[in-house]
């Protein structure tokens, strides 16, 4: 065979081209892309001749097509692949038995590593090319732009993806021969190595390289990798070109991590697991900082390594080390998640060396420090890695109050990332936690409250340490404590038995002296004295004369027993008879070892028990503490810490926590958000809490539903039950609760199913909610509830025909879905039900309840709702009632001496009535006014219109029958105009509510209408508090009053005056309540009537009584919010709220101001007024205080163009302040504003305005801390010189003034001119104050604003409009 020139693998396919000396192989000739099929058909007859040699000859050729390899033809492209790969395999195939022939010539040899060197150049060279057109075509199929890309891709590339992982096994094939016997047994050549991994690392370039289609190919190149590392020495060139792969190629970290695990497990490559973590840990870490890519991909191979193979990572750690103090936080992040994983799977335990414990423990310490981290991801992560080592409880019982510490404090942290994954922390300590309900004895089951166990915690505690510290008490010393109960009881025996004790059976025959010996000693040690002194006295008549049962010659017989009790107490016998041998000296060594251990046990076990203790108590008040705050967080404005708050009260429900529901309470207004998230996740807690009840029958389940509802309901407010509400009617309408819970709780209602009343009350309650989702539920056993829930047994105290009444009217508030021309639901009037709800009403109005007057205000509403006619039923029971009143008024006439001084009796001179029949018939009159403009102003004037629209149908229908008839050729005529216009309508509505307006007007209160018999009983109670002292009726009076007032314009306007007086002079604080809502009320329906009084109103905000000022503050929150009401100056008294010392009054203006400040500019807008009020002298406001309302009020303000105007204003506003306060409380408003550099200028701009006010000291720092800012924060250079000058000239204003203050003698100062009065900004309304009178005759009497006041009071609002 002739010698071929030795072919040198190039750097680059050029280099084959040129003359590279003499005995290297040159390209002769580069074919021509149409030359290459025949040459390829040469080349495939050569080889099916000579073999794998071949290629000696015909190189060439494959060479011209890689050369020509973007446009030659794709035939021709995969012919030559599929050439070289069956050339490849060919010569693999015979190389074993080329290698092992020791004869193998010279010649031979160098001809079969030429051919193996072409013949590898070739394949990688084609798989190379095929490798970067796939990569571009997935490229090109990335693009969304790019249109028939999924085409293009199977064109391209389906002969390279079927091939690709056969030909890795091929190469891999290849790699496993020992290929070193070609080079003359020396290294395989290093260029050979890389041309062979080359194509690996090409491949794993391909960003898709990590989809999970190519698993095989990953697997491949992996196996093909691990040969050359284990055959050919590859390990150095790996380990550069994995980092610089890492550095560049993001997507390959995963790979190499799985890829490294597997050669260090099957191959025993693990020093490479080494020097690749010393490569990433000697990485300079400024310039990681600076290389975010290259960051992230050490990061991930780092953090996925140490998933696979914890324990190589563990023996390297100390070389990432350094970089935790780098700047990177991904790489504080990879490393300090490997360390995590370490201590999961490796240092995970209690059996571990103490070498292992101090590196757990440092470990620990570094995650510790780092939740603290200056970087929130970091702060983050390392909560996510807590909570991992908690769930694989691989955390040490001694850093569980630590971190749980460190997770608390977390969650006040702004960063919303981190308080949510502190939230998952505690959550997993809660559900993994070692004490669980062993902290709890067994008599402590029934403690409902976190505090109270922690009280228990704390008295054990108490009680172990306090046995620790005791000193060590002799048998004697314990015998002569409790000598004198022995006694006692011992005397007791010689003492008559008493029936209810029982003796102790006779000793048997068989017994002996050792088990009685025990059972008397047993009987000492349980303290049961009068037992064990018993069975003494038996024993010694049993075992006379046998130890320790002797009588050494005592006086009496209980002497005796006494002595024996002490000698087998303090054990000074054996306890065994006479017959017994005698112990020998070991046994008594022993038994004196086993009593000098048995106190050090138990000194073991009691300190054990007191750090255990101490550990649960700990754990328990942080937790307590953690739910304090989480349960605030459900408000926050993130909606995943609101979602992960909401899970953890789920967790913390599931775990038993008597405190967990108070946050499931919490989250129930939740449900109103206007977030999906948030009303899901409420929907999944009440989903997972109560509808997947753990019992097995569908009874039982139904039982536990209605068990854990009633729970929640249980002393719930009002908004609860709402929200409750508002839950159960979505699982109703979802079809969640089944048909057995309904079944259930009509079995509770009919009493089928005994209950208390308290669970009767919540039945009804969850019927109502349920009806809400689905109506039928109550539609079709209308007539149960109203047999059951009205009878008399029911109407005991009112309470649960209340609900009953409650329930039905879902049936009006949920009607059936019908066309809007449809009549509304309503029942005939001599329906029964509203037969029982008269009669219940009318016997219970002369029965002193407290609870008759909700229910005849719902019995009302029902009525009015529901009924035909429902005026002429009220009527009846409203003359029913009264007669009633007038019989026991002419009784209390015929019995007046009898009685005349009963306290619960009203008297006018006349005649006496009971206090409660007076409150009742008040009360109704007043329900019933009300219901009755209800009734009208809705009912009646949708049932109007209604059926106007159908008349309008009708005629409509009419007119285009006869219009089609008659075709007439004008159709533009005056009527068809006004329709276009939509003038009919708005005509005929404005026509009905003159009509409603005038039957309120001119019916409802004129003498012929029942209702005005009954208004001057009203007016004579409302004027004389005197006489009608009770609280109760005077409440009920005033109420009605302002129900009555709700009827007429006329009637209220000639009794304002009176609805004011009481509100401003009345003792009573539920009066005044009653009538600030009645004054809302009719500040909405006669709002020009009561647009004078407004002053009124707000005067109430500084109420005395906190019930009074919360009420106040809702109704003026609502009027104002509804533009009911205007807001200037006197808004500044809703601001006062925000200092009130009840929390809930702060909550009220808290929300008032929120809700203000999502209306655009109102906020700001009313900010100088607020301002100017509460800054005045004469307002009240400390000055602490009103720092404390500017900080909220100034939250809201977020705009730059709204502090650049404000900081203008309140520069000007130093010209007209008087009083050192004010320019305090101005510099103060000034320093609360995040002053930009605009707003700067403007503080330059008007320099001038309180420049003389720099003197005070107080001013002078709040422009200080103003200028302050700019010094923190990196400004411009033009920006600084600014700064720079303008403290320039505040200091020296303010030394200015300091120095002419100093010159100034006491007493010589000339004082300030008084500014010339200003009219108020802001003021809307006249103020209209009550003079208390020094005539007692005319106290009451109040100054009504006259109509010339009140027109002056319409203009000025105009005018400052």
């Amino acid at each position: 065979m002739v010698a071929a020139p030795e072919f040198h693998l190039p750097l680059v396919p050029a280099d084959l081209l040129r003359d590279g000396g003499p005995g290297r192989y040159v390209v002769r000739e580069v074919l021509a892309a149409r030359e290459l099929p025949p040459a390829l058909a040469a080349f495939r007859a050569a080889f099916r001749a000579q073999g794998a040699l071949a290629v000696l000859e015909h190189f060439d050729c494959v060479y011209s097509v890689l050369h020509h390899f973007r446009t030659v033809g794709t035939s021709v492209k995969e012919d030559a692949l599929e050439l070289m790969m069956r050339v490849v395999s060919h010569h693999s195939n015979e190389l074993p038995a080329i290698l092992s022939d020791s004869g193998l010539s010279h010649a031979d040899r160098a001809a079969h590593l030429n051919a193996l060197k072409m013949n590898c150049y070739l394949l990688t060279g084609l798989m190379d090319a095929f490798e970067m057109e796939t990569c571009k075509s997935s490229c090109l199929e990335a693009d969304p732009g790019r249109k028939n890309r999924k085409n293009h891709a199977k064109t391209s590339g389906s002969l390279w993806e079927e091939e690709r992982e056969p030909l890795l096994r091929l190469l891999t094939q290849l790699l496993q021969l020992d290929l070193r016997q070609l080079w003359r047994g020396l290294a395989v050549e290093e260029e050979f190595v890389s041309l062979m991994t080359g194509s690996c690392y090409r491949i794993l370039e391909n960003p898709s390289i990590g989809l999970q289609r190519y698993r095989v190919t990953r697997e491949a190149v992996t196996h093909l990798l691990a040969a050359a590392l284990v055959q050919c020495d590859h390990m150095f060139s790996a380990t550069l070109k994995i980092t610089q792969m890492l550095q560049h190629f993001e997507h390959v970290a995963p790979v190499f991590a799985q890829a490294v695990s597997l050669w260090a497990k099957e191959y025993g490559l693990k020093s490479l697991v080494g020097e690749l973590l010393r490569e990433i840990g000697q990485k300079c870490p400024q310039d990681l900082a600076r290389e975010a890519s290259g960051v992230k991909g050490y990061a991930t191979f780092i953090s996925e390594l140490a998933e696979q193979i914890p324990a190589l990572v563990l023996s390297n750690m100390s070389v990432l080390l350094p970089h935790l103090d780098g700047e990177s936080y991904m790489m504080r992040n990879a490393i300090l998640a490997a360390m995590a994983e370490v201590l999961v799977q490796v240092l995970n335990g209690n059996q571990l060396e103490e070498a292992a414990r101090g590196t757990r423990g440092k470990f620990l310490d570094m995650l510790q420090a780092h939740v603290c981290d200056v970087h929130s991801f970091v702060r983050s992560r390392v909560l996510q890695l807590f909570t991992r080592i908690v769930q694989c409880k691989a955390l040490p019982l001694t850093r569980f109050q630590s971190v749980v510490s460190l997770a608390v404090g977390r969650l006040k942290d702004k960063t919303v990332l981190v308080v949510k994954n502190a939230i998952q922390l505690l959550a997993a300590f809660l559900s993994n936690n070692p004490f669980s309900s062993k902290v709890i004895p067994i008599n402590m089951v029934d403690v409902l409250d976190v505090s109270l166990q922690a009280k228990y915690l704390q008295c054990a505690i108490a009680r172990a340490e306090a046995f620790l510290l005791a000193p060590v008490i002799t048998p004697e010393e314990e015998w002569e404590a409790m000598l004198p109960e022995v006694r006692a009881a011992t005397q007791q025996l010689f003492q008559p038995l008493q029936e209810e004790e029982e003796e102790l059976p006779l000793l048997e025959v068989e017994e002996t002296v050792e088990r009685t010996v025990e059972q008397i000693t047993g009987l000492l040690k349980k303290l049961n004295y009068k037992n064990a002194a018993r069975l003494t006295q038996k024993a010694l008549c049993r075992f006379q004369g046998k130890e320790p049962f002797v009588a050494p010659g005592e006086e009496n017989e209980e002497a005796t027993i006494l002595g024996v009790l002490k000698r087998l107490y303090i054990g000074s016998c054996p306890g065994e008879n006479s017959e017994n041998p005698a112990h020998d000296n070991s046994s008594d060594k022993i038994d004196e070892v086993v009593q000098e251990e048995q106190p050090q046990t138990e000194l073991v076990k009691q300190e054990m028990l007191v750090h255990y203790l101490q550990d649960a108590y700990n754990f328990s008040v942080k937790i307590t503490e953690a739910l304090n705050l989480i349960s605030k967080m459900m408000y926050e404005n993130s909606v995943s810490v609101v979602q992960e708050a909401i899970e953890f009260f789920v967790t913390v429900s599931q775990f038993g926590m008597p405190q967990a529901l108070l946050g499931v309470r919490r989250m129930l207004p939740l449900i109103w958000s206007k977030e999906p998230g948030i009303k899901e996740a409420v929907l999944n807690a009440y989903r997972q809490l109560y509808l997947s009840p753990s019992k097995d029958s569908e009874r039982a389940k139904a039982q536990a539903l209605v068990h854990s509802l009633s729970l929640i309901m249980v002393d719930a407010s009002l908004g609860t039950i709402q929200c409750l509400e508002e839950i159960i009617s979505e699982f109703m309408q979802k079809d969640e609760i089944k048909p057995a819970v309904t079944q259930l709780l009509w079995e509770r209602f009919t009493e089928k199913s005994p209950c208390s009343s308290l669970e009767r009350h919540a039945t009804v309650m969850l019927l109502g909610m349920m009806a809400r989702g689905n109506p039928e539920i109550i539609g079709s056993n209308l007539d149960i509830l109203a047999t059951v829930g009205l009878s008399e047994k029911a109407c005991e105290n009112y309470r649960l025909p209340q609900e009953v009444c409650n329930v039905i009217f879902k049936l009006a508030g949920n009607p059936k879905p019908a066309l809007e021309n449809c009549a509304p639901f309503r029942l005939p009037q001599n329906h029964m039900l509203f037969g029982c709800l008269s009669e219940t009403v009318s016997k219970g109005f002369a029965q002193p309840s407290s609870h008759w007057i909700p229910f005849m205000e719902a019995a009302v509403t029902l009525i009015y709702q529901l009924a035909e006619g429902a005026e002429e039923i009220c009527a009846d029971i409203l003359h029913v009632c009264s007669q009633q009143a007038l019989e026991k008024l002419q009784e209390a006439d015929e019995q007046k001496a009898d009685a005349g001084g009963s306290p619960h009796r009203v008297s006018d001179g006349s005649g006496s009535l009971s206090t409660f029949l007076l409150l009742h018939l008040v009360a109704l009159v007043g329900q019933v006014a009300l219901q009755q403009v209800a009734y009208l102003e809705v009912s009646v004037s949708a049932e109007l219109r209604r059926r106007r629209l159908l008349k309008e149908e009708k005629t409509k229908k009419q007119s285009d029958t006869s219009t089609k008839k008659q075709r007439p050729q004008s159709t533009g005529n005056k009527t068809t105009m006004e329709e276009e216009l939509g003038l009919v309508g708005a005509t005929a509505d404005d026509t009905e509510a003159e009509l409603i307006r005038s039957i309120c007007e001119t019916e409802l209160l004129d003498g012929k209408h029942l209702l005005s018999a009954f208004v001057p009983l009203v007016l004579k109670i409302c004027n004389n508090p005197g006489l009608y002292n009770d609280s109760a009726l005077s409440a009920a009076a005033a109420l009605t009053l302002g129900k009555l007032c709700m009827i007429s314009s006329e009637f209220c306007d000639s009794h304002l005056r009176l609805l004011f007086t009481m509100m401003e002079k009345s003792t009573l604080p539920d009066v005044r309540s009653n009538l600030i809502i009645a004054a809302g009320d009719l500040a909405i329906r006669f709002p020009n009537l009561l647009e004078p009084w407004t002053s009124h109103l707000y005067a109430r905000l500084r109420d005395p009584c906190p019930s009074v000022r919360q009420t106040a503050g809702l109704v003026m929150t609502y009027l104002i919010l509804k533009d009911m009401v205007k807001v200037k100056g006197q808004v500044s008294e809703m601001a006062t709220l925000l200092i009130d010392p009840e929390e809930a009054i702060v909550g009220v203006a808290q929300n008032f101001f929120g809700e203000l400040a999502n209306k655009g500019n109102a906020v700001y807008n009313l900010l100088p007024d607020i301002i100017s009020h509460l800054s005045d002298p004469n307002s009240g406001i400390e000055e602490e205080s009103f720092h404390t309302i500017m900080r909220h009020l100034f939250s809201y303000i977020t705009k730059d163009k709204q502090t650049e105007s404000l900081v203008e204003k309140l520069c000007q506003r130093f010209r007209t302040a008087s009083t050192e306060r004010q320019y305090q409380d101005l510099s103060h408003c000034l320093a609360l504003l995040p002053v930009s550099e605009r707003g700067l200028h403007k503080l330059q701009d008007n320099y001038d305005c309180f420049a003389d006010k720099l003197q005070h000291p107080a001013v002078y720092n709040c422009f200080q801390t103003v200028l302050a800012r700019f010094h923190r924060a990196g400004v411009k250079p033009e920006t600084k010189a600014l700064v720079e000058e303008l403290e320039q000239k505040l200091s020296a204003s303010h030394n200015r003034g300091l120095d002419s203050a100093e010159t100034c003698q006491d007493g010589s100062q000339t004082p300030m001119p008084a500014p010339a009065k200003q009219k108020p900004i802001g003021s809307m309304f006249l103020f209209v104050r009550f003079q208390p009178s020094p005539d007692p005759v005319h106290a009451a009497k109040p100054l009504l604003p006259s109509p010339a006041m009140r027109r002056t009071t319409l203009r000025m609002s105009y005018w400052q409009n």
